[in-house]
């Protein structure tokens, strides 16, 4: 029997690349020999992110349909063409015995020429709220790995896995690292910690909230371990308060969930999984600039089942203090946010997405 042939695609953000890599890496565990071809859009981070994981990628001229009127809304129907034709060819060459998608712009004309040539496709869908490509897609793929429940509403409930979503290894126990996340970071260990994540981009309304409350948050003796994102380091790196540290990026990140006590964030679909495995008390403020206003709906089915707080930025103002108040001030709303939200934790995500994979793999004929 010759080696497997893996193609896969998804990308656009890290949401969508990093469950592909984490999908790629476990099938190579189990599949030495296999060989492995990503395909991505041209132009997009997966282009430069995916060889530095180590795989082959391949680029379409493709993007997403914009809500206003746009020149790239004009070119739409030409990259479709463009992107199918080219996804044909590759799917000639390469030959794969199996299609994966984790969502991006690239995954709908690539899986939709691998499906239509009998090659068995599975797509992962990250978040609460299903993307169009992958419901798009949904009718003609064999297995559907989601993070949530209740995604009948959007896909077909005989292909639905309900696996989770990948996450980073690293974060499966963080219980021991406390002392050296203390260390490393050169925090006060009598201190409470504060982590603030707003994406490797940065959230600018997260960052003005953190930035107008700082005299706030020093009156409560409550020390800060903010990662305000590259967009906006330049304008807060000057910040020079003792009890304030402000990072572009925190290169790890099993550390400063380990260092933290509280932690506010956005609400994608792989922090929420991440912070569900942490098991820390958690303030989500979701972006409201996001396709079909995703970040919100994941946040609201996980404060739904009093796993976290839910702040939304048109909130803010009236909402904040209150809030923060009520959670550092009550050890029982702590600790039950901490239980619940660790409950909904799926450690076992990629591997159970492979297992899966490896159930079409066996009705595979050579």
């Amino acid at each position: 029997m010759r080696p497997y042939n893996f193609i896969i695609s998804g990308g656009g953000t890290g949401g969508h690349i990093y469950p592909a890599v984490a999908i790629a890496n476990e099938l190579k565990l189990r599949y030495p020999d296999a060989k492995f071809l990503f395909v991505g859009a041209n132009d997009r981070m997966e282009m430069e992110k995916i060889p530095q994981s180590g795989y082959q990628i391949k680029g379409l001229w493709i993007s997403g349909l914009q809500r206003s009127f746009s020149l790239d809304n004009l070119l739409f129907p030409f990259k479709l063409i463009s992107s199918l034709w080219e996804s044909k060819k590759i799917v000639k060459s390469f030959k794969p015995d199996l299609a994966i998608g984790t969502g991006g712009y690239a995954s709908a004309p690539l899986l939709k020429i691998a499906s239509s040539k009998g090659i068995p496709c599975v797509i992962q869908e990250q978040n609460s709220y299903a993307g169009l490509t992958n419901k798009w897609l949904s009718k003609n793929v064999k297995k559907i790995c989601v993070a949530y429940e209740r995604m009948e509403r959007y896909f077909p409930a005989d292909k639905l896995c309900f696996t989770g979503n990948p996450v980073r290894q690293d974060l499966i126990d963080i219980s021991d690292k406390k002392e050296q996340a203390i260390s490393h970071f050169n925090l006060d260990s009598t201190k409470k910690t504060l982590l603030i994540l707003g994406g490797s981009l940065g959230a600018q309304r997260i960052n003005r909230l953190i930035s107008n409350h700082l005299n706030y948050f020093l009156n409560l003796d409550v020390q800060i371990l903010w990662q305000c994102g590259s967009y906006y380091y330049e304008i807060y790196r000057g910040i020079k308060d003792d009890f304030v540290q402000v990072h572009s990026f925190l290169n790890r990140m099993d550390l400063a969930y380990a260092a933290s006590d509280y932690i506010i964030s956005r609400a994608g679909a792989l922090s929420v999984s991440e912070l569900c495995l942490v098991g820390k008390p958690v303030i989500f403020i979701p972006s409201p600039n996001v396709s079909e206003d995703h970040q919100t709906k994941n946040a609201t089915s996980i404060s739904a089942k009093n796993a976290a707080i839910l702040i939304k930025e048109e909130d803010l103002e009236k909402q904040f203090k209150k809030q923060f108040n009520q959670l550092i001030n009550s050890e029982n709303l702590q600790s039950d946010l901490s239980k619940n939200i660790k409950s909904l934790a799926k450690p076992n995500a990629t591997k159970d997405i492979v297992e899966e994979i490896e159930k079409l793999l066996k009705k595979t004929v050579f």
